[in-house]
């Protein structure tokens, strides 16, 4: 028999487990802990589904060196998952691409820190355009994906 604490809390973990959450590989993500812009990035990330561990750095030059990010691609957080290095504010859909379609690369990264991107959205500011690089440890980069619009949220 059901009681009513039972399905209360049986509705609580339906309603803060997002859909799919089960399937996706545990994210962890080193950042400075007095940043808040990371925080909401991790926050996106936990809405999207994904596991996501926070280890706070006093440094996170060596963190990024040993990730083989390039100077250049850099950001204010550094994430790994499933063999691969996310810098900085990346789009869930960039990631979720790069874990479906397994590119040869080292990681993707979203350099700097533009206005719009996810855990940077600033009220009555218009999104920046800005583009995910993939890179390589051999020192290569490309486009991943642009976002010639900035980002918006479901898109």
């Amino acid at each position: 028999m059901i009681n009513r604490r039972y399905f209360s809390g049986a509705l609580a973990v339906l309603c803060t487990t997002p859909v799919g959450a089960a399937n996706r590989p545990n994210m962890t993500m080193h950042r400075s802990p007095t940043c808040g812009c990371c925080g909401a990035w991790a926050a996106y990330i936990r809405r999207a589904g994904f596991s996501i561990t926070i280890v706070n750095e006093s440094d996170l030059a060596p963190i990024k060196s040993r990730a083989g990010v390039p100077d250049a691609l850099q950001s204010c957080h550094t994430a790994f998952i499933d063999g691969y290095v996310v810098e900085g504010h990346v789009p869930v859909e960039a990631i979720e691409k790069m874990l479906s379609e397994r590119p040869a690369i080292t990681g993707i990264a979203v350099p700097e820190m533009p206005t719009g991107s996810p855990g940077m959205e600033i009220p009555m500011m218009k999104p920046e355009p800005f583009k995910v690089i993939a890179f390589s440890q051999m020192g290569s980069s490309e486009t991943f994906m642009d976002y010639p619009n900035g980002f918006i949220a479901g898109r």
